[in-house]
Order: C-alpha cells, then sequence, then structure tokens
C-alpha cells in the first residue's frame, strides 16, 4: 500500500512539473493585418478608439507615425510599416492620410483601400487640387515662417471636432502635429484605388472636407460609401462605425 502510494504521489508530481512547463496555446493570427494613417494636425493617438475596437474583434493593427515633413517622407513611413507586416494589409487614411494609402497602397501586400474623411487623389494631381480647403475652415489656419501649417487653436473644435467633448477638442488644439505646407503641393505618382477595391466615409458635418467633394473623389474612385453624421474628427468620435467599415473590408479579403 505504501509503495502504491508513493507511486502515485510520484506520477502527480511529474505530470504538475509537465504542466508547468508546458507552454500556453498561442491563438491563430488574424489573416487581415490593418495598417492607419493619421492626418494633418494629429498624431497616431487619434486612432485609439478604433485600435482598441479592432484588436478587441481579433485583428493585428499598426499604427503610422508619419512625420508631415514631406509627402515623399510620410509615404515612406507608410511602407515602413506595411513591410513589417505579414500577409494581406488593410491600409486606412484620415484626412491628408487619403494621399498618403493612394500612393503607398500600390504595394502588393495592400488588398484594400479606407478613406476616413480622407483624401482621394488621382495620378498626377495634388491633394490641394483633389479636395480645394473649405473656405470657411481655410481662414483659421496658420502658417509658420519654416512653412509648416497650424489651427487656430480658438476653432479647433468648430473645424476639427464640434462632436467631440471640450475638453478633448482643448487637449487636441494644444497638442497640434503641423504639417508642412508642401505636402498638399505634390504630385501623386499612383493611385491604388483605381487597381485595388477601395471604401470611403463621408463625414456629413464635415467642416474641413467638403462632403460633397468626398462623394464626388468616392464616385470616381468607385469606392463603396459609408456617411457617418460626423464631423472630420469622425475617427475620434466614432471609433464603432469606422472600425466597422474597416472590419467589412477585411471581410471582403478574407
Amino acid at each position: 500500500m505504501a509503495t502504491t502510494r508513493k507511486s502515485l504521489m510520484t506520477m502527480m508530481a511529474f505530470m504538475f512539473a509537465a504542466a508547468a512547463g508546458a507552454q500556453p496555446a498561442v491563438p491563430a493570427p488574424a489573416a487581415v493585418s490593418i495598417v492607419l494613417i493619421h492626418g494633418a494636425l494629429i498624431d497616431g493617438s487619434a486612432w485609439r478608439g478604433v485600435y482598441d475596437v479592432l484588436t478587441k474583434d481579433g485583428y493585428r493593427v499598426s499604427i503610422v507615425q508619419q512625420p508631415l515633413t514631406a509627402f515623399g517622407d510620410d509615404v515612406a513611413a507608410a511602407r515602413r510599416v506595411i513591410a513589417q507586416q505579414d500577409g494581406p494589409v488593410i491600409l486606412v487614411g484620415h484626412s491628408y492620410g487619403g494621399a498618403i494609402i493612394t500612393e503607398a497602397g500600390t504595394d502588393p501586400k495592400v488588398k484594400a483601400l479606407v478613406y476616413v474623411a480622407a483624401l482621394q487623389p488621382d495620378v498626377g494631381e495634388t491633394s490641394a487640387e483633389a479636395a480645394p480647403a473649405r473656405p470657411d475652415a481655410a481662414k483659421d489656419l496658420r502658417p509658420s515662417q519654416d512653412g509648416f501649417v497650424f489651427l487656430d487653436p480658438a476653432r479647433f473644435a468648430a473645424d476639427f471636432g464640434a462632436d467631440l467633448p471640450q475638453a478633448q477638442t482643448e487637449f487636441l488644439a494644444h497638442a497640434q502635429m503641423p504639417v508642412s505646407g508642401a505636402v498638399f503641393n505634390a504630385k501623386l505618382t499612383a493611385a491604388a484605388w483605381r487597381t485595388k477595391p477601395s471604401y470611403a466615409i463621408i463625414a456629413t458635418e464635415d467642416r474641413a472636407l467638403d462632403p460633397d467633394r468626398a462623394r464626388w473623389m468616392a464616385k470616381r474612385a468607385g469606392s463603396q460609401v459609408t456617411e457617418i453624421k460626423a464631423s472630420h474628427g469622425v475617427l475620434i468620435s466614432q471609433p464603432q462605425a469606422v472600425a466597422a467599415v474597416i472590419e467589412a473590408a477585411a471581410r471582403g479579403v478574407d
């Protein structure tokens, strides 16, 4: 009996030791990676709400922090992140980020484009030509001596995020990431939407990008359009709705 008990205890100890040394099962990664690109005057943290929804739903998400110093620099920053991805990529751009994904989206890994209140220029066209700034918002822009552009902090809420809490727009207004004015005059050498499926979110209350101009660009590109009642800051104010469109694009690739 003692021998049997000793053998049983030895066996249990061995089993516990084996279990302790076992590696936890690693879930299979999502088939599609999502790369998010911010627009002018903000940085990648603006995607936090969308990021949280997408990662909760099992997607691998990366955010580009482009410098906004030159169009070529910004496209290079996007390509650098795309190169790190395994498998197909959904490329998403907000505002000026739409011009970046239009150029960088020719990468073979990129399978679909999502434009979030974003520019959709064509080959040989500049961002300024594709969507001239709305006069009521353009007058609130403040150029620096070295050619960068800020938005008047007192007008940030009205022009960028009228549907955001005041405390949030106050912070964003004083945490602006200025953009080189030259980026809006750079001519695109490629337009990925000409050969790849694209989706466009139109923010119907947008004061920075004319919704009618956004509709025109989306129609020209043959994009699947979703309209959301929101400001230009739709990626912040409506993360669930924005994430839903991105996930629809990802399911299309699957």
